[in-house]
């Protein structure tokens, strides 16, 4: 009877891990669903734009122009729209040099050496090496050999080689209109990805709060992670407002906007070293958490009172501030900072210390230079 119970106790322990594991499947597939779902919401602008612009690419050298089978158009527009905005212009400049080589070069070694597979060769390793004698861009080397052969295999005749260079042009030009009138959100854009660094900051602070009070090391080491993924945010950040400003610095449409950019460029770094300081905080409070050590009450209610602020700091990116309205609100997390019991602990100092750096990189946030950031906090006592 013994051995039965143990046989159906063991058969309802199987059935519950087997039940717990399905769950917890499905829980991390619908997890990796929605952040799929929004990494395509997030560049479907530019897969829209890329789209039309191959379209029309196409169209002006098939339709207007009058080629038959203009497949270079569509793909130099492609090329040239997917990459970011800094980059566009000036590998627009290298895919159509790079073209006009390749196709130069190759019609010379049909009407001297025709063509065959050593003059392929020679072929492509000479207009590559005439690129990057040029400009020593790979993506101009590769787009002359490509060239060059293609001219030598696909269309080896005098008139296909200049309708191919032509075409390419045509792409080139209706990518650069594109990035040129139809930027995608280039001054929006990079100060909502700051407005949600600060928010996703917002909860792991008071996620780190919560934890150090119930003294949750499994919630720490959840709110650490969490810091931690800010990195991933940050390179988007840089990457928005680079091609932000290289916007509008081209654009006709956008010059006007250029120092609202400049503002929403110079948040990039005390917002890296926010996120910084904060992920040492995290470790520190995890740490902390799994030697068993306690954190001082007054040090949990000054992490709150930080998340507060950087949630307000958040609220004024989303509106399309930088966020100098809270500077007294931020101040006053920085003087209550120094009016806290100093433990002679390692973790309380840490984060103390901390919580300090983020409160000087929250007034840098808000155009004030570092040594008067830290000038504004009064000495720890």
């Amino acid at each position: 009877m013994a051995g039965a119970e143990t046989w159906q106790q063991s058969i309802q322990r199987a059935t519950l891990r087997a039940f717990d594991v399905s769950e917890r499947t499905a829980r991390r597939g619908w997890r990796s669903q929605r952040r799929r779902v929004s990494r395509w919401r997030s560049q479907l602008f530019l897969i829209l734009q890329v789209a039309v612009a191959g379209g029309i690419a196409w169209w002006l050298a098939h339709e207007v122009v009058g080629h038959e089978a203009p497949f270079l158009a569509t793909v130099a527009a492609i090329v040239c729209l997917g990459l970011s905005f800094g980059q566009r212009v000036s590998r627009i400049l290298e895919i159509a040099i790079g073209v006009a080589i390749g196709v130069f070069l190759g019609e010379v070694f049909i009407f001297f050496f025709g063509t065959g597979v050593w003059q392929i060769m020679l072929a492509v390793a000479v207009a590559m090496s005439v690129s990057i004698w040029l400009g020593q861009r790979t993506l101009m080397a590769m787009q002359a050999g490509l060239q060059a052969a293609a001219v030598m295999t696909v269309l080896p005749n005098v008139d296909a080689g200049f309708n191919r260079w032509l075409d390419a042009v045509i792409g080139c030009t209706v990518a650069l209109v594109f990035a040129l009138f139809v930027p995608t959100s280039p001054v929006q854009k990079p100060r909502i990805i700051a407005a949600q660094v600060l928010h996703e900051a917002t909860g792991t602070l008071r996620g780190l709060a919560h934890a150090l009070r119930v003294r949750d090391a499994k919630e720490a080491k959840a709110s650490l992670a969490r810091a931690r993924a800010s990195e991933e945010e940050l390179s988007r950040l840089l990457e928005a407002a680079e091609e932000g400003m290289a916007v509008v610095r081209v654009s006709p449409f956008l010059r006007g906007r250029r120092r609202e950019m400049s503002q929403i460029s110079d948040l990039v770094v005390p917002l890296d070293r926010f996120c910084r300081n904060m992920r040492v905080l995290a470790r520190r409070a995890w740490v902390s958490l799994a030697r068993d050590e306690e954190m001082p009450p007054e040090y949990l209610d000054l992490l709150d009172d930080l998340a507060q602020v950087v949630d307000e700091c958040a609220s004024e990116l989303f509106a399309g501030r930088v966020p100098t309205a809270k500077v007294r609100d931020i101040v006053a997390v920085g003087e209550k900072s120094a009016s806290v019991t100093v433990y002679a602990r390692l973790s309380p100092t840490v984060v103390l210390a901390q919580m300090r750096s983020m409160t000087i990189d929250l007034l840098e946030l808000c155009g004030y230079s570092y040594t008067d950031a830290r000038e504004m906090l009064p000495v720890v006592h």
